[in-house]
């Protein structure tokens, strides 16, 4: 129970530090009428930021090198957190508000839970699927209310929901390294191995006009800390208490968005956001408390036994 406490206060750490996520992005790359940073640049540049800081961490903890098994669950969580969620993300944030976002983001606690679940050889029970088609739904349709183009869902709102899909796999396979591993070395080598790729594509996609200082602080925040030193607490606290449980601390984070996003960008809430944003949550809240049975194992997996290195 104390590892478990321990988890899921680590895992509010790291899901308060997400939370700015999207306001800082917003900020970096500016909206269809003053557009500044490309969405692709922040998504690439900040992964670079972060690995050129996961390399001197690396070597200042004289870190091992990755086991042969190791490579492809960080090549997956790599593709999870370095490249799908920054790039959706950042290309759908200057089209939609941070506070239109964050409702997308209530369903990213369930779907962690689900991707970690079938990692783990879970069996969620009819309800918890329930529950998570529920909350997938109410998405959806606030979405398709916001877009002002009938039934038709915004590209955007396309690319969030693919986001939150990108999210939830590289949280689950990262969390499953982290407990063999130690959780900050999760993150930055899969940062690291992404190095060949995000250098030379940040650098020809850099910007080059001269930026106000508030788009390069919200590139700062997201290189620096949501991409790098919130996946310590969070790798951590998701190994200690367990994916499918602390996932759930994921229930707050559209709330700290879209406060943060009123002071930083302007924006206000609206009834319409605020009652999607609560039901959402309230299908999570609901789903988590649904059974979850392990299932057999039939073939080797990541023991949960082994001690972080």
């Amino acid at each position: 129970m104390k590892a478990e406490r321990k988890g899921l206060w680590l895992g509010f750490v790291g899901v308060a530090i997400f939370a700015l996520t999207l306001p800082m992005t917003r900020l970096a790359v500016g909206t269809p009428d003053a557009p500044l940073m490309s969405g692709v640049f922040v998504a690439l540049g900040r992964a670079v930021v972060a690995a050129g800081l996961s390399i001197l961490f690396l070597l200042a903890t004289r870190a091992p090198w990755p086991r042969r098994q190791d490579w492809l669950p960080l090549a997956i969580t790599s593709a999870g957190v370095v490249f799908g969620f920054p790039l959706f993300t950042s290309v759908a944030m200057r089209h939609v508000e941070a506070v239109h976002a964050s409702v997308i983001v209530g369903v990213l606690p369930l779907a962690t839970a689900l991707v970690g679940a079938l990692l783990h050889r879970q069996r969620p029970s009819r309800g918890f699927w329930i529950c998570a088609a529920l909350g997938s739904v109410l998405v959806v349709a606030y979405a398709l209310l916001r877009s002002g183009a009938g039934l038709r869902l915004h590209v955007a709102d396309a690319l969030l929901l693919a986001a939150m899909a990108c999210a939830a796999l590289g949280y689950a396979w990262g969390a499953r390294l982290s407990q063999r591993m130690r959780a900050e070395h999760v993150i930055c080598w899969a940062l690291v191995i992404a190095l060949p790729l995000t250098l030379p594509l940040a650098w020809w996609t850099a910007p080059g006009t001269a930026l106000p200082a508030s788009a390069w602080a919200g590139f700062a925040y997201v290189a620096v800390f949501s991409m790098w030193i919130g996946f310590f607490a969070w790798y951590r606290g998701l190994a200690l208490g367990g994916t499918v449980r602390v996932s759930q601390v994921q229930l707050v984070q559209p709330f700290l968005s879209m406060l943060f996003a009123v002071p930083l960008l302007g924006e206000r809430l609206d009834a319409l956001t605020l009652a999607f944003a609560v039901a959402v949550i309230a299908t999570v809240f609901v789903g988590k408390k649904m059974p979850v049975r392990t299932a057999p194992a039939t073939a080797p997996v990541l023991s949960p036994a082994v001690e972080p290195r």
